[in-house]
C-alpha cells in the first residue's frame, strides 16, 4: 500500500484560484493482534510496519523482544492487520491484562484500563556513562530533515531518529503520529541490533508524558525534541532518570532534566 499519493485541489493566490495537486500522507487502520486476538487499532502510516509490530510491543509493555516468535503483516480490504506471536508466557500474562481492560483508549494509551495506569512511574533508566555535548545536540537537528522524505512530500509527517555520537543519526523512521514514529524506531533499534544506551532519540513533535515513557521503555538516556514537552512529560522524565532536551535549534536549546550527561566539550563519548 502506497504511503502517499497526489490528490486534486484549487489554491488561491491574491485572491486568484488555481487547479494542481498535492502529495499527502497516507493514514489506514493498522490493527496490532497478538496470539490472534486484537489488542489496539492506530490510524497509521503504511510503512515499516514490522518494525511498528516489534517497537509497539516493547513499548506498551507487552512482551519483550526475546518473546516475540513470529510476525505477519498482513494486507486488508482497508489497512493492515500486524498479526505478532507470543511465547506461551507472554501470551498468557497479556491474556491476564485483557480480562481487566475496560475498553479501548486514545491515541499513544493503547491497551490501558485507568488513570493510574496512563500515569504509571517509567522504567528508571540503569546507570550510564553517556554524555552528548552541546554540538552534538545541534548536529541532530541539523541531521534530522535528512530522513524525512514523506514529510519533505507532504508536509504531514514526524520523524523520530537515533544519534549516536561520531556517527550522527543512523536511523530514522516517519508515520503520521509521533507515537508511531518512536515505535517504528524503537523496532529498528531492535532489529539492527543498536544499543540504545550509546545514542539519544531525536523527535519533530512536541513531548508528551507517553513518549517519555516510550523512550524510557526503549533505554535511550536522553531524549531530544523541536517542540516543547508537557509539564507532566518532564516531571516523569525526571524521575525515569531521562535527560530531556527540547525546542532544540541550531543556535541552543533547553534542558530541562538531568542535566550531566550535557558536557561542555566538543566531542560526547560513551564509556
Amino acid at each position: 500500500m502506497e504511503t502517499s499519493r497526489p490528490l486534486p485541489r484549487l489554491t488561491c493566490r491574491a485572491g486568484r484560484f488555481g487547479e494542481s495537486s498535492r502529495v499527502l500522507a497516507a493514514e489506514v487502520p493498522v490493527a496490532l493482534s497478538y496470539n490472534g486476538t486484537t489488542q489496539a487499532v492506530m490510524m497509521a502510516t503504511p510503512d515499516a510496519l514490522v518494525d511498528f509490530a516489534r517497537g509497539f510491543t516493547l513499548t506498551d509493555g507487552i512482551a519483550d523482544p526475546g518473546e516475540i516468535t513470529d510476525i505477519v503483516v498482513v494486507e486488508t480490504a482497508g489497512g493492515y492487520d500486524l498479526q505478532i506471536w507470543l511465547a506461551e508466557g507472554a501470551g498468557a500474562r497479556l491474556a491476564t491484562r485483557r480480562r481487566t481492560m475496560a475498553g479501548p483508549v486514545g491515541c499513544g494509551l493503547c491497551g490501558i484500563d485507568s488513570i493510574e495506569q496512563a500515569l504509571r512511574p517509567p522504567r528508571i533508566l540503569p546507570a550510564c556513562t553517556f554524555t552528548l555535548a552541546p554540538s552534538g545536540i545541534a548536529q541532530a537537528m541539523a541531521q534530522l530533515p535528512e530522513g524525512q522524505a514523506l514529510h519533505d512530500a507532504t508536509r504531514a509527517a514526524h520523524a523520530a531518529a537515533f544519534f549516536i555520537p561520531g556517527r550522527g543519526i543512523v536511523l530514522t523512521r516517519e508515520d503520521v503520529g509521533r507515537h508511531n514514529a518512536l515505535d517504528k524506531l524503537a523496532g529498528a533499534l531492535l532489529a539492527a541490533g543498536i544499543n540504545p544506551a550509546i545514542g539519544a532519540v531525536v523527535m519533530t513533535s512536541r513531548l508528551s508524558i507517553d513518549l517519555v515513557q516510550k523512550c524510557v521503555a526503549i533505554g535511550s538516556p536522553v531524549l531530544i525534541a523541536a517542540s516543547a514537552p508537557t509539564a507532566q512529560a518532564v516531571e516523569m522524565a525526571d524521575a525515569a532518570g531521562l535527560t530531556l532536551i527540547a525546542l532544540a535549534r541550531a543556535e541552543g536549546f533547553e534542558l530541562f532534566t538531568h542535566p550531566h550527561r550535557i558536557t561542555d566539550t566538543r566531542a560526547a563519548h560513551v564509556a
